[in-house]
């Protein structure tokens, strides 16, 4: 229904049905062309709302985490720790295996067994194994033939081998 004309004009209501398509038109590329960026700038220069944008008491994360500062071997691990953290471990599989249906582990024995298995060697040169000692080797050879072919003198391979070793594992 059609509000009557109050007074020679228009009710608010009867505004936006009173415009032309041209006048409706012109009115919106007004708002979006020059309003809404204008608002916009008053916005970002006006207000720090995006600075703070993630931030404050309430966020999850609230300073970047620190950089690492090694990149040597990771600490030692205390062999309690790690002795009660493979024991949870096999008690968790021996757990499943019965709830399958299927004879439980002997947590004890398997414990034993990965746990002398995991000391591995005193030194660090004693674990590189065979696969990347020949993979280094055959990286050094490389080089020492293209140094052969730019007329310089060709290095030790075995002593390079080794100190390419000794670098990527961090020891001295």
């Amino acid at each position: 229904m059609v509000t009557p004309y109050v007074g020679g004009y228009a009710s608010e209501v009867d505004l936006p049905l009173a415009m032309s398509a041209v006048q409706k038109g012109a009115a919106v590329l007004l708002f979006t062309g020059v309003a809404a960026p204008l608002i916009g700038v008053a916005l970002k220069r006006f207000g720090s709302g995006w600075d703070t944008y993630g931030r404050g008491p309430f966020a999850i994360l609230r300073e970047p985490p620190a950089p690492r500062t090694g990149t040597g071997p990771p600490p030692p691990v205390d062999p309690a720790i790690q002795a009660a953290e493979v024991r949870q471990m096999l008690e968790a599989k021996s757990e499943r295996r019965q709830r399958r249906g299927e004879a439980p582990l002997d947590v004890d024995a398997e414990a034993a067994r990965l746990l002398v298995a995991g000391d591995g060697p005193a030194h660090p040169r004693e674990s590189i194994d065979a696969e990347l000692r020949e993979e280094v080797r055959q990286l050094v050879v490389a080089r020492n033939q293209r140094r052969l072919h730019k007329g310089l003198e060709p290095v030790d391979v075995e002593a390079e081998t080794q100190r390419q070793l000794e670098d990527l594992i961090g020891s001295s």
